[in-house]
């Protein structure tokens, strides 16, 4: 007998109302996992659109696994090699010491358990902060806890750099959701991304903790400049000598956020987002679309006072948030555009953007975060002007 077949069996037992109801929750849970339920929603998960919500928060959670592994892994690598130099302190310190792990870089179990002291405690801390707001705000309008939070706290959690202090955490999470989501009705309503959002605010206004080259390795003492910093300075060139492989770029051994550094671990975790059809291809075609157009524009162009104009498409896609937006933030079903059309124009915009402000603004050489939040508000624009056109083509067709 089919395991299918099994639960539907079982199931007149498990219901409401049948013998065993009190398991209900459980049952439901189970079989929700498993198959997609014979229930459906009574309200729009999604505002546009009527598509069973916790599949793909649940899809969307296990496609960052790849990113939470590799994120604390470098995490605790960066922090052992600068240990080996300025030395260790503090309360996690004490726990690997009191444990006998040691500070070895050369060790990966020891490099993993060293990164999850830090990202652990930044994921609780979110958590917490914002689980609060979120029950606050679905106490007053008599709605259930839904799973958007759950993607949003780890999203939020994997770009946060390891050294963010603990109550910088909870206030940019607060703001994410209340501001970023819950003023506009909730999940599924927000036109802005909420993790996106908490991270724009603490960085503008906690800039010396959001950005610098003191900051990432969370070590008293350490000073070491990020990737994108090195080539706003010095240029792509100067890469390797600072140590900066395109390679370690890509497999993610170098500064940054928690879990935007790995390139791969960010494309299998699309990948399984584009298997699961969580994340729809035409706004991955189009972010790196733009990008390389760009990027290969300003290529041509150079410049003798610049030199972030003479940095190539390939690198683009390893420094930064770049991967990591484009896989989790750009694909996000809600605050992109919806339309077939408008997904390419509005990966296009994103990927033009992020090359634009790195490389025409000298004050941010990320770049990825605002032009996903740029792209979020004009969406709806975006998607406006796709369906107009299409109703004015449609009308001189039958004239």
């Amino acid at each position: 007998m089919g395991l299918r077949n099994f639960f539907d069996r079982i199931e007149p037992q498990f219901v409401k109302g049948g013998k065993y109801e009190k398991y209900f929750p459980i049952y439901e849970m189970v079989e929700s996992f498993l198959y997609t339920p014979k229930t459906v929603t009574t309200v729009a998960p999604h505002a546009r659109s009527y598509i069973d919500m916790k599949r793909i928060m649940t899809y969307v959670v296990i496609a960052t696994i790849p990113c939470i592994l590799m994120g604390m892994y470098n995490v605790g690598l960066q922090t052992n090699v600068a240990i080996a130099e300025f030395g260790a302190s503090g309360w996690r310190a004490a726990i690997i010491d009191m444990f006998g792990i040691g500070f070895n870089p050369a060790n990966p179990l020891a490099n993993i358990l060293h990164g999850a002291l830090y990202f652990l405690p930044i994921y609780i801390v979110t958590l917490v902060a914002g689980g609060i707001f979120e029950v606050i705000f679905a106490t007053v309008r008599g709605h259930e806890v839904n799973e958007g939070f759950l993607v949003t706290s780890m999203l939020y959690a994997l770009i946060m750099p390891a050294s963010t202090p603990l109550w910088q955490v909870a206030l940019g999470i607060i703001f994410g959701v209340v501001i970023g989501k819950e003023v506009f009705g909730g999940t599924g309503k927000n036109f802005l991304n909420p993790a996106l959002t908490g991270r724009a605010f603490l960085y503008f206004a906690y800039p010396a903790q959001m950005s610098g080259d003191t900051i990432w390795t969370p070590v008293d003492g350490f000073s070491g400049a990020t990737a994108l910093s090195v080539g706003a300075t010095d240029g792509y060139a100067a890469l390797p000598e600072r140590g900066i492989e395109w390679s370690d770029a890509f497999f993610g051994l170098i500064q940054g956020s928690i879990g935007e550094t790995s390139t791969l671990a960010c494309l299998i975790g699309l990948s399984f987002l584009l298997i699961t059809k969580i994340a729809n291809w035409r706004l991955i075609v189009g972010c790196l679309g733009g990008m390389i157009a760009f990027s290969t524009v300003l290529n041509l162009i150079g410049s003798d006072t610049n030199p972030m104009f003479n940095m190539p498409w390939y690198w683009h896609l390893v420094i930064g948030g770049y991967a990591f937006g484009l896989a989790f933030m750009v694909t996000e079903p809600v605050s992109a555009s919806h339309t077939n059309t408008g997904r390419y124009i509005y990966g296009a915009l994103i990927g033009f953007m992020v090359v634009m402000i790195r490389v025409i603004n000298p004050a941010f050489p990320e770049g990825m975060m605002l032009a996903i939040l740029f792209g979020n508000v004009f969406a709806p624009l975006i998607d406006y002007f796709v369906v107009q056109a299409n109703i004015k083509r449609r009308a001189k067709r039958n004239v």
